[in-house]
């Protein structure tokens, strides 16, 4: 349960005010007769608070996600709303449900003090009950999610196999494709965390399974003119993702658009790839790779397993890491510099703020530590790799 200043309630109120305060019987009935009709949340949200003069509410995820809000509530951007929940400002009550750290559900009122608690308690009652159903229909729909993602990464892809899959899912209208695959360090609820980021994309539409080993993919649905937007929303909203469980690191790999059932498997083997990448990277580097980002060697290094580039690694930059605490990292250093600014001897000297006499001595230890002329194109690609890895 979230604190708030004006309280949060996670028990019922016993005596006999808590009965004054409840809902009224005939407000109660409605909501109960829309719920069996198959009102949606913000239907519900708008009758629940209607009797009070609909003051400003909203449903929030634990990401900050909008699921409703009442007419006179002001939209809050994700970033905000997670803020105001975590914050404590106004009242905050958790709808209880079966859910994870990702996807909580939160009744939000800044001024929750024009609500009784009896009547608030009431109405997140009402919204756990219609969460419950929302996800048992979910879950229902989840093997057909694993049918998708499965059909996807078949070795042969059968095209019937996977136009049926998209149909189960309701992907089959999509104009363009997008697979995610992301992998949650130190935890279980990778489904859950890749879903709640998905439901960040504006109108797109998704199927999250289980994929190979610890993977979670997802085929993403959208317009043509939406494709460019899905990594770009990814990366946007992991801070919020990851703020949901901060103890867990949370990682993701988005292919290029695919226009086409065909082609699902390329995007597959792309997301992947980037995924690698996102995975190997240094720390403080963007958790999010979109494939289109990597391009030449670093492309080819994302799908070599990380066991073989700790031994290219080691066996060509061994004798550099063994150089001492003090010259292994300066050489390093100079290395880097003197393959980015393509083996100028003054524009390294300048990057490093040393003499040029200086950057030509350490290149020739450089030379003599790994056997190699950087001279020669191939040695300084061998060395550019090994730094790479």
């Amino acid at each position: 349960m979230l604190h708030a200043p004006d309280g949060v309630l996670d028990r019922p109120v016993a005596g006999a005010a808590a009965e004054v305060d409840a809902l009224p019987e005939n407000v109660r009935e409605d909501l109960d007769r829309a719920l069996e009709g198959g009102a949606g949340a913000g239907e519900l949200l708008h009758r629940a608070f209607a009797h009070l003069g609909a003051p400003a509410c909203h449903l929030l995820t634990s990401s900050g996600r909008t699921v409703a809000r009442t007419g006179g509530a002001a939209r809050l951007p994700a970033p905000r709303a997670a803020d105001e929940l975590r914050g404590g400002r106004g009242t905050t009550m958790r709808v209880e449900s079966e859910s994870t750290a990702f996807d909580t559900w939160y009744l939000h009122l800044p001024e929750g003090a024009r609500v009784p608690p009896r009547v608030l308690e009431e109405i997140s009652g009402l919204l756990g009950r219609y969460r419950r159903r929302r996800d048992r229909h979910r879950a229902s729909r989840e093997p057909a999610a694993g049918r998708l993602v499965a059909a996807v990464g078949a070795l042969r892809p059968d095209p019937e196999r996977l136009r049926g899959a998209l149909e189960s899912c309701g992907l089959a209208s999509g104009s363009a494709y997008t697979v995610v695959t992301a992998v949650l360090e130190h935890g279980e609820d990778g489904i859950a965390a890749l879903g709640e980021a998905l439901a960040h994309l504006p109108e797109a539409v998704f199927a999250v399974a289980r994929g190979a080993g610890d993977e979670v993919t997802a085929v993403v649905g959208h317009t043509l003119e939406a494709a460019a937007g899905v990594g770009e929303r990814l990366r946007e909203v992991w801070p919020l993702i990851q703020d949901c469980r901060p103890q867990s690191a949370w990682h993701a790999g988005v292919s290029g658009p695919v226009g086409t059932p065909a082609a699902l498997n390329g995007a597959l083997t792309q997301s992947r790839y980037a995924l690698a990448a996102a995975r190997s990277a240094a720390p403080g580097s963007t958790p999010v790779v979109v494939q289109g980002e990597l391009s030449g060697v670093a492309l080819l290094l994302a799908g070599v397993p990380s066991e073989a580039r700790a031994i290219y690694r080691d066996t060509v930059l061994g004798p550099l890491l063994d150089a001492g605490p003090k010259s292994g990292p300066m050489l390093l250093e100079t290395l880097r510099a003197f393959l980015s600014h393509d083996w100028s001897w003054a524009r390294t000297a300048e990057a490093l703020h040393i003499h040029v006499n200086t950057v030509h001595y350490r290149v020739r230890r450089i030379e003599l530590l790994t056997g190699r002329d950087l001279s020669r194109l191939d040695n300084r690609l061998d060395l550019r790799t090994a730094l790479l890895c």
